[in-house]
């Protein structure tokens, strides 16, 4: 289960509805995926009617999009704490912010799953797509952190070192951190995200050889 730390019927009755039904949703996704449960099995988890959802939510596609939204600025929180500024140094607050992306998917498998996995819209819901690129940002402003010790003309352009980070960062969360094959290697999956990037960061120049 995710660490979001709320009881979902003692939310609905303190008059929370919108957020019931949200926590309902969250744990409906960790335990049966995004898409093995119905709008009305999400009112009967919150303790609601089935016509109680439509207060808030189209259906049950827009219900998801906000538990994304929500991760992603959870996400964007736990990134930015992580990267710290840049301290104690660009290439250590870097790899910090890689383990927070570990660690959140670890921890919050409900969100990561609504927001990766889920097949929602990002750029057709405005809130939601704004919300991954606040957490998006943090990873561009470390990269931009690292390219500062080279020559302006030599610097790779930040959005695209993020991108491929979080790409490495996706790709690490799936094969090495939920009991496929890949999750039985001989190494960690802290130490094949470390590990890859370190190579990638040396190719482009932003670290010493």
């Amino acid at each position: 289960m995710s660490d979001r730390g709320s009881d979902t019927r003692k939310t609905y009755h303190h008059g929370n509805l919108r957020q019931a039904l949200v926590d309902a949703t969250l744990s409906l996704i960790e335990e049966k995926g995004p898409q093995g449960f119905t709008l009305a099995e999400t009112a009967r988890a919150a303790g609601v009617s089935p016509a109680a959802p439509y207060r808030h939510f189209a259906g049950r596609e827009e219900l998801i999009e906000e538990v994304a939204r929500q991760g992603f600025e959870l996400f964007g929180k736990r990134l930015d704490a992580a990267f710290d500024g840049g301290r104690p140094s660009p290439l250590s607050a870097f790899f910090a912010t890689g383990q927070a992306y570990l660690d959140f998917a670890r921890s919050n498998p409900g969100f990561y799953v609504a927001m990766f996995e889920s097949g929602v819209s990002i750029a057709g819901n405005p809130e939601l797509a704004a919300a991954g690129d606040r957490a998006m940002s943090v990873l561009v402003r470390a990269a931009e952190l690292l390219a500062e010790r080279l020559p302006p003309e030599s610097r790779p352009p930040a959005v695209m070192v993020a991108n491929h980070i979080w790409a490495l960062s996706h790709g690490v969360v799936e094969l090495f951190s939920r009991g496929t094959p890949g999750g039985r290697a001989a190494y960690s999956a802290d130490e094949m995200l470390e590990s890859g990037a370190m190579i990638y960061l040396r190719g482009l120049g932003l670290i010493a050889p």
